[in-house]
């Protein structure tokens, strides 16, 4: 009787078994924004992946290698590797991206399972994005990629041959891959600020990420029976809940277990949770990588461990990837650097101070700004028609150029800072090219409002530096009307005061790059054409397709000889004297802080709230005054009544 009812205990138990299932454990290595940086920085010149603790380097894919071979090994459970997007452009490397593909070739060889796009893996249009997938498919080596929310233009064929590639099924809207018995369901979204950052990207467009994440779910879940559901999402993160998308997309949509971040380039030191959605992101450039181990029972997602590590100089590179890396170097000297008489490694200058990129007057924003004005200028040698004023947003400086452990400048760190876009001309190449455009002392003023108004809104990648203007601005005047004073001028000759009253239509030359030059139509549609710029040529006609504004560098050649942002920055570096005779240009000290381009003057001063306002300013004064005079006639016509009353009585 005993045996018996230890039999009936043992098979009642077997019958119950899913309820006392053990967990089945996965780890999830993650990344994200590693934007071509294959090597270690600041400087790449200072990195020795083949040596551990003799540099302050930080990054590197042969180190982000060890590391994904190192925690495969430490586990007896399965190790997927994961990326949210923006793997492309930030370096020389992405320079032959379209011919090589080099980042993808690593992902794979590293063991990337599956990764999606981010906004600027759109930076060479559609027809670029399909030669570096094509390239990466010849050679077998390209990782998994999911992108779900791409929409194709029915009406515009300029990317028909991506829509291909994507129906091919080297992008596809969601993926499932089983691992120990789990099927895990992946997808990918395009977030809303990345797609407004990535106008190359037309003719495709981006559905909305809340609605497809919801389809997205509702196909892995019910259709392909996903036990996990992971969304790798180019969207972000930020401490302003509104603008937090992946925040707002887990709030939204029910079924997600993780979402891997990206775009942001924000750093979680702990995962999220928003409800019973983890959250996390790797910060940038491949400086750390997210590692999370996730315990699948019962339908069930538990997070046990996470951490954010470094990938610094305690971690060996891996051989192969480092050996990959040189070859890789090699052939951007043979192919690019060499037609400008260059090499990848060459010093160009040294510094005894770091030029850095800050959301505020920076030295690197000057010395980029800078660069920009003295290129065009110098090129074309004409003192009537010089280039006055020029402004670029940060969003395009990606990187500090430091003075590491020597001092010294090579062309791969001041490539590095100032990295992004690609030509208008018959061969596309690469970077992005300088224009110059004309326009009224207001429509100068309209374009520094975008510090003082928009930048506050949309984010640091909308802080602007300049060259050839200073000016001050109040942060408690009317948003739009911020700006009090300007002047033209530089720190050699001096500067003068500007009038920029809507009166006065003198034409003024202003140098950006071409991307910089594209948000002037997003700016006014997005100020309701407060801050509308119209850009013109130099006899003041309007100039509607901002290729006409190119730089011709050579005007006896056929088309257009582009100005790339990125070689004047390098020229111009090279172009300081040596101060210390030792055969190399010194950095010169007005860069080693602010120069006063740009100064903030808050005060509530009623004269300084208005002193020269525009009719954003006086209507707003009105509005408010006639809510004063109703306000107080309301109050007296009610103190007349309590008094009539009182009266009565």
């Amino acid at each position: 009787m005993i045996r018996f009812k230890y039999f009936l205990i043992f098979f009642l138990l077997l019958s119950f078994r899913p309820v006392f299932a053990e967990e089945t454990m996965l780890t999830i290595i993650h990344s994200n924004d590693l934007h071509s940086h294959l090597l270690g920085f600041s400087p790449n010149i200072d990195y020795t992946p083949e040596q551990t603790g003799n540099d302050a380097t930080i990054g590197g894919w042969a180190r982000i290698a060890t590391v994904i071979k190192n925690v495969r090994k430490e586990r007896n459970n399965p190790v997927l590797v994961l990326d949210a997007g923006d793997f492309l452009m930030g370096s020389l490397f992405h320079m032959l991206s379209r011919e090589h593909a080099f980042e993808l070739r690593l992902m794979h060889l590293m063991g990337y399972d599956m990764i999606t796009l981010g906004n600027h893996e759109f930076d060479l249009k559609p027809q670029g994005l399909v030669r570096i997938l094509t390239s990466a498919r010849q050679q077998n080596l390209i990782p998994q990629i999911v992108l779900s929310n791409a929409i194709f233009s029915e009406k515009d064929a300029d990317d028909d041959t991506l829509e291909k590639i994507f129906k091919q099924g080297l992008v596809k809207p969601f993926r499932v891959i089983e691992k120990s018995g789990i099927r895990i369901g992946f997808f990918g979204l395009m977030g809303i600020d990345a797609e407004e950052v990535a106008p190359f990207a037309s003719p495709v467009s981006f559905g909305d990420p809340i609605e497809t994440a919801k389809r997205m779910v509702k196909e892995l879940r019910e259709k392909e029976q996903a036990d996990i559901v992971i969304c790798l999402s180019h969207s972000g993160l930020s401490d302003t809940m509104e603008r937090s998308e992946d925040e707002l997309l887990a709030k939204a949509v029910d079924g997600i277990d993780i979402i891997i971040s990206g775009h942001t380039h924000t750093k979680t030191n702990s995962a999220l949770t928003v409800g019973s959605t983890i959250i996390v992101q790797a910060w940038e450039y491949g400086k750390h990588l997210g590692i999370m181990d996730i315990a699948y029972n019962n339908g069930a997602v538990t997070l046990k461990n996470y951490q954010i590590k470094e990938i610094n100089d305690s971690i060996m590179g891996d051989r192969e990837i480092s050996a990959k890396i040189r070859s890789f170097e090699a052939l951007i000297n043979k192919k690019i650097l060499a037609q400008a008489d260059l090499n990848f490694n060459q010093i160009i200058a040294q510094t005894d101070f770091d030029l850095e990129i800050k959301t505020e007057e920076s030295n690197l924003g000057n010395l980029i700004a800078d660069s920009m004005r003295w290129y065009i200028n110098s090129m074309e040698n004409s003192k009537e028609d010089r280039v006055a004023v020029a402004i670029i947003s940060n969003g395009v400086i990606r990187d500090d150029i430091v003075k590491g452990k020597t001092g010294n400048i090579a062309v791969s760190d001041a490539f590095r800072a100032i990295p992004l876009g690609i030509g208008f001309d018959d061969e596309q190449t690469m970077g992005y090219p300088l224009i110059t455009i004309y326009m009224y002392p207001s429509e100068l003023k309209k374009g520094l409002e975008i510090l003082t108004s928009i930048y506050p809104m949309k984010g640091t990648d909308y802080y602007v530096q300049v060259s050839g203007v200073k000016f001050t601005y109040n942060p408690n005047r009317m948003l739009f009307d911020r700006v009090t004073e300007i002047w033209l001028g530089d720190e050699e000759t001096g500067y003068k005061p500007l009038d920029y009253s809507g009166s006065n239509k003198a034409l003024i030359r202003v140098a950006a790059d071409i991307y910089n030059a594209t948000f002037l139509k997003i700016i006014g549609s997005f100020t309701w054409d407060i801050l509308e710029i119209v850009p013109k040529d130099r006899d003041g006609n309007p100039i509607h397709d901002l290729r006409n504004a190119r730089v011709d560098a050579d005007r006896t050649k056929p088309g257009i000889q582009e100005l790339k942002e990125w070689a004047g920055v390098l020229k111009y570096i090279q172009h300081f004297p040596d101060t210390n005779n030792n055969g190399i240009p010194d950095i010169p000290e007005k860069y080693r802080g602010k120069l006063g381009r740009q100064v903030a003057e808050a005060s509530w001063n009623p004269y300084k709230l208005l002193k020269r306002g525009t009719y954003v300013t006086w209507t707003l004064f009105f509005i408010l005054l006639t809510a004063l005079v109703l306000i107080i006639i309301f109050v007296r016509w009610i103190w007349h009544k309590v008094t009539a009353s009182q009266k009565a009585m």
